[in-house]
């Protein structure tokens, strides 16, 4: 059985609640014994449906964030667990509470919090993949920056699970149009970007809507003293795991190189770019007005680079987004809350503009290049003045990086380069029937294009985005422009 949750309509403090022991939060990162001697998914009493969904997956051994979460998630325990970015997370808290949903009950039972809208359509699309042998589960997803108004209908005809941000699930509680009474399962993902997105009033009020009885799974990356005050509050006795955050060097080659003044940091930034080349890389900055100079001080110099941060408008971080997922950019600058839920399998480079002030937050940027066995490149600027920082991140990570020279200053002649794909914007999408195959289809056939020159497809309500090589960009438009899709003639446009 789940733990008993007290409900309430403001902050929990000791005081109020004198018989509860809370853990101390400076032991809230000590994990139980939670060794496995089993790491395959066949291990887990899971139901048939998601075994073999699991298995069509190609998911057979768990990660260890994985195998040590899932038996108490399984079990219906509270569980906080910790581990860097591409460990697994989601499908650790996605198993859990697929396995505790009752898909004849039409309720709403599952309530996933995300920092940004951008992580809760990756989680939710997660949800959906790994649900997909489980007939008749309805996912909704309720974020900011979309109309209200569709999401009402949405909630009239009912949902399983719903995936949101803070603020608009606040919104819908308190005008009644969300019900959380059949809550059986609450998950905070990435709950330490949330904090420092501000939302701690908003999640307090959520969580005075629930029920007594459900489980909470908190996952995060890093663990500040933030979430220890979460978690002290809203789970009352947690099981705790924690996975190493450490990266393996053989996959992300990490370097420290030492600029003389702020004002040359820009000039490192363009060296690095020119003599790796990266295909896809992210420049982290700490705020948003440096993240917005430095795409802009890129973009001068001729590299294809845009900025992601929390002053752009819902549908300009939307746009950013998909032509940096299908490489129609190649450098994308932003801040850490903004790049949480970036939906990209693997960065050629990540460069830190400066050393940032938490550690735990250094691995997670570089945990974003180097996966799935793939090489990445990790390079971080620093000053005299930093030095202090690159001792104590050192100590942090448990060994020396190496400061390496600045490439020459002869790569500044160079002609900067392009990325190597373009995208184009179709005027039709899922409401006038518009599929990926009928835009494939369009664009090879006769005097068309190779298929190996297509790139990512995404389809949307209204309209369609697909990304070619760059060398055939002017015969995909023309192409599209004087082709039909569907029997209907749309306007296609380049939109990078």
């Amino acid at each position: 059985m789940s733990n008993i949750r007290l409900k309430r309509s403001k902050k929990w403090t000791q005081n109020d609640f004198p018989s509860l022991r809370f853990p101390k939060s400076d032991r809230l990162l000590e994990p139980e014994d939670n060794t496995l001697s089993e790491t395959s998914f066949s291990s887990l009493k899971l139901q048939p449906a998601l075994l073999e969904n699991i298995t069509s997956l190609d998911y057979t051994e768990m990660t260890p964030i994985q195998a040590k979460s899932l038996p108490y998630i399984l079990a219906g325990k509270d569980v906080i667990a910790q581990g860097k970015t591409g460990s697994g997370k989601t499908v650790a808290f996605t198993l859990g509470l697929l396995e505790n949903l009752n898909v004849k009950r039409f309720r709403i039972q599952t309530l996933v919090l995300c920092p940004t809208r951008e992580l809760a359509n990756q989680v939710a699309k997660e949800i959906r993949k790994l649900a997909r042998t489980i007939h008749n589960i309805k996912v909704l997803t309720l974020c900011g920056g979309t109309p209200f108004g569709p999401q009402l209908g949405s909630l009239e005809h009912g949902a399983h699970i719903v995936v949101g941000t803070p603020g608009r699930i606040e919104e819908h509680l308190r005008k009644g149009t969300l019900r959380l009474d059949d809550l059986n399962t609450f998950v905070l993902d990435e709950a330490d970007r949330m904090l420092d997105m501000g939302f701690q009033d908003a999640l307090d009020e959520i969580i005075g809507y629930m029920p007594e009885h459900y489980q909470t799974l908190l996952f995060s990356a890093t663990y500040p003293e933030q979430i220890a005050s979460v978690a002290q509050r809203i789970m009352p006795d947690p099981v705790v795991v924690k996975v190493a955050t450490t990266h393996d060097s053989s996959t992300i080659q990490q370097h420290l190189f030492k600029v003389d003044e702020d004002l040359e940091r820009i000039t490192a930034v363009r060296l690095l770019l020119l003599k790796n080349r990266p295909e896809s890389a992210v420049i982290f900055c700490n705020t948003r007005l440096e993240t917005q100079e430095v795409a802009d001080e890129l973009s001068r110099f001729g590299f294809s680079a845009l900025a992601l941060h929390g002053d752009l408008e819902q549908r300009e971080r939307d746009e950013t987004l998909l032509l940096f997922a299908n490489k129609s950019i190649s450098v994308l600058v932003a801040t850490d809350v903004a790049a949480r839920g970036l939906d990209i399998d693997a960065l050629d480079a990540v460069i830190n503009y400066q050393i940032v002030r938490e550690y735990e937050v250094h691995v997670h940027r570089i945990g974003r290049t180097g996966r799935a066995g793939s090489q990445g490149i990790a390079c971080t600027l620093f000053t005299e003045k930093e030095r202090y920082r690159v001792e104590r991140l050192e100590a942090f990570l448990g060994h020396r990086i190496e400061v390496a020279a600045l490439p020459s200053f002869n790569l500044l002649e160079q002609p900067v380069y392009t990325s190597s794909m373009t995208t184009l914007r179709i005027d039709g999408g899922k409401k006038q029937k518009v599929r990926p195959g009928d835009i494939l289809g369009a664009l090879t056939g006769e005097k068309g294009v190779d298929g190996k020159a297509v790139g990512k497809i995404h389809i949307f309500d209204h309209f369609s985005c697909v990304a070619v090589k760059r060398e055939v960009a002017n015969t995909a438009l023309k192409k599209l422009s004087e082709g039909k899709l569907k029997g209907r003639s749309f306007r296609v446009r380049l939109i990078a």
